[in-house]
């Protein structure tokens, strides 16, 4: 459902450093313990990639990558998924929540070569659900962050009715941040402006808000 999505936009595209302030934000706020809560509310493999995302375990990245590990980690992520029957899951989300961006581009690259297909074309035949949408984000987050929140904002923008916490969420979020950056890939999705979407599918005080934080295109 939707918390899902929110729980997996947030951790999958932020930092480390990022994730510990949320974590304290929470506290804060509801009095209760973050992961706790995520693992009360959730199960199975989807609770343990969203732990280990809120752990922040993540290595720091480097400009050297170590094509060897990459490799190993390739090789690691082919038998857990296309060479076997059935999934190794806990490989799956170790290598994705662990190893550096620099360093998973790496392994992405190595994938590819060795299974003959993306690492996305193989999430999406491996797995299913929300386990399937947060590994998909954490690849998407690694590759581009900015066409990732791109991809988000279309979405809440498209169809019938228009998915306003996901509008405000990303906009408010991003607006000081790398909303710049979000609004040239979007206009490369959507074929228009984040701001003529804005305008065609919001109305009132709601859309003067939102088109003042998106700034000019």
């Amino acid at each position: 459902g939707t918390s899902e999505d929110v729980i997996i936009e947030i951790l999958a595209s932020r930092t480390k450093a990022q994730i510990k302030e949320i974590i304290k934000a929470y506290k804060e706020a509801y009095g209760s313990d973050l992961e706790g809560d995520i693992k009360s509310e959730t199960s199975g493999y989807f609770e343990q990639i969203l732990v280990c995302l809120l752990q922040g375990e993540r290595d720091n990245a480097t400009l050297y990558v170590d094509t060897a590990l990459a490799r190993q980690d390739a090789e690691a992520l082919y038998a857990a998924g296309e060479k076997i029957k059935g999934t190794d899951e806990v490989q799956f989300i170790t290598i994705l929540c662990k190893r550096s961006a620099t360093h998973l581009m790496k392994v992405f690259e190595e994938y590819q070569k060795l299974a003959g297909k993306t690492i996305e074309d193989s999430i999406k035949s491996e797995t299913n659900g929300s386990l399937e949408d947060a590994m998909l984000a954490i690849v998407k987050c690694t590759k581009n962050v900015h066409c990732y929140f791109a991809e988000r904002l279309y979405h809440a923008l498209k169809g019938a009715g228009t998915s306003d916490g996901t509008l405000i969420r990303v906009i408010v979020s991003r607006s000081e941040v790398d909303l710049n950056l979000i609004k040239p890939e979007f206009k490369r999705i959507a074929g228009k402006t984040l701001s003529s979407m804005i305008l065609d599918d919001t109305s009132g005080d709601y859309k003067t808000a939102l088109l003042n934080l998106c700034g000019s295109d």
